[in-house]
């Protein structure tokens, strides 16, 4: 597996690296020039300790899980660095600006390994992009993301067990998928709002109505990239980034991921990938209903 890895050739499309390429380092300048990143000495006193490291693992195993399950990368990692010791604001930032630089890498993976759908991305990605730019700015002046949070998952509790069903049924039905646009505008909307809920929203509703895994999950991952960036450079450009040790191992270890995740979608079965998916999402949901209780 590992050699496979390792031997990964980009897409033909030179489009899908150079846009994501230039858009990133077009925004890292903007971001240096405006003073919203900072870089001190403490900072980098924690990058050349151990605490690298930690975050460089946290990013990976938080990609893996995104990756071959299509969510809970948000959830993942920021569970990981809250326990590390990372205050919620600083961890929340991180996430939020990292997902721009692992999703690209994401996508990539699960094109060139085919587990899109074409014409289910186009349908997902301009919907999901005003859905995360609406939400962000949103949440920047008027609504409480913490206030829907429990709706939000409740939604999600009920997905969880209509894709535990579905895989459970040994005839296995597709239903025709309607209001995708609609689908993504909301997921990108309440992503934002939220802090997450792209993946288990999307995901688990398409995989709800009895879409292939495979095709879901690498399609949803790869329509994330514009959505993680839109949201992303809202949110930054509103609030900052002076946590750059933290975002740069996530971004290490995501990127070093996104491969092994892509690869892991074409080589687990539905059934087992399906169930996993529903668990993930119960669990999720209850964890965060509980929260706000």
């Amino acid at each position: 597996m590992l050699a496979k890895v390792l031997s990964l050739k980009l897409p033909s499309s030179p489009t899908w690296y150079i846009v994501p390429a230039a858009a990133i380092l077009l925004l890292l300048g903007l971001l240096l020039t405006n003073g919203v990143i900072s870089v001190n000495t403490e900072e980098v006193t924690g990058f050349l300790t151990g605490e690298f490291a930690l975050y460089v693992l946290v990013g990976l195993a938080a990609q893996l899980v995104d990756g071959a399950l299509g969510m809970a990368y948000g959830v993942t990692s920021n569970s990981f660095l809250l326990s590390l010791g990372v205050t919620p604001a600083v961890s929340s930032a991180s996430v939020h600006f990292a997902e721009m630089f692992t999703t690209g890498a994401s996508a990539i993976s699960h094109f060139r390994f085919k587990n899109i759908n074409k014409k289910l991305f186009k349908s997902l990605l301009i919907p999901g992009v005003l859905g995360s730019i609406t939400g962000a700015y949103l949440l920047s002046d008027v609504i409480d993301g913490n206030v829907i949070k429990p709706f939000i998952a409740f939604y999600m509790l009920v997905l969880g067990v209509i894709i535990i069903r579905k895989a459970l049924q040994k005839n296995f039905v597709k239903n025709k998928t309607k209001r995708i646009s609609i689908l993504a505008a909301t997921g990108g909307f309440l992503d934002s709002i939220g802090g997450g809920g792209w993946g288990p929203i999307v995901t688990s509703t398409l995989l709800g109505q009895g879409r292939d895994p495979r095709y879901t999950i690498g399609s949803v991952n790869a329509a994330e990239f514009a959505v993680a960036f839109a949201s992303g450079i809202t949110f930054m450009l509103f609030t900052g980034v002076d946590s750059w040790k933290v975002v740069l191992g996530l971004i290490v270890g995501g990127v070093m991921a996104a491969p092994f995740g892509a690869m892991l979608v074409g080589k687990i079965n539905r059934k087992p990938l399906m169930l996993l998916v529903g668990v993930l999402v119960i669990g999720l949901s209850i964890r965060t209903i509980l929260l706000s209780i």
